[in-house]
């Protein structure tokens, strides 16, 4: 078993085992969801994050999130923008919170606006910045400001013009 010695070649035959088919992925359960996608506590986090499922968030992380729905832990913190199903929030958000379904738990610290169907706040939470309500607010674009400068007609200018004189 544990000898020393050349371990013996396999015969070469014509005649090999057949070998089994093997998937290359598991086949996806029509209509099932799968376990949540987990970023831990001591999980740092830089750049966008993406899941056609759920995720739960304990670390920090520093860029975009969507997913179906995001439950952030106590002690998360996350710095960019949710998009979501339904959100739940025991951790700290900076930065602005698209979904259908908004619950802020007393734990929760979001600083940003937040643009849902339902808001739940309960008491204890923080919440600085504002929420409106929406029909659709996972397919709303953000605004993009329009600023145009123009002088009002009639107003002098401030550019004082010298008289010539003959």
């Amino acid at each position: 078993m544990f000898s020393k010695g050349k371990a013996p070649e396999a015969p070469t035959s014509s005649m090999a085992a057949p070998v089994p088919n093997i998937p290359a992925a598991p086949p996806k359960k029509s209509g099932g969801r799968s376990a949540p996608s987990i970023i831990s506590a001591d999980l740092l986090v830089q750049g966008a994050l993406v899941s056609q499922g759920d995720m739960q968030i304990d670390g920090t992380v520093e860029g975009d999130i969507r997913s179906v729905t995001l439950m952030v832990g106590n002690g998360a913190i996350i710095k960019g923008e949710i998009v979501a199903e339904e959100v739940v929030v025991r951790g700290r958000i900076e930065g602005r919170i698209r979904a259908r379904r908004v619950q802020l738990d007393a734990s929760a610290v979001v600083i940003g606006d937040i643009l849902q169907e339902q808001l739940t706040v309960a008491a204890g939470a923080t919440f600085e910045g504002t929420c409106r309500k929406s029909t659709d607010p996972l397919n709303l674009q953000a605004p993009t400001p329009q600023i145009t400068l123009s002088k009002p007609a009639g107003q002098p200018s401030l550019v004082q013009t010298e008289a010539k004189t003959a």
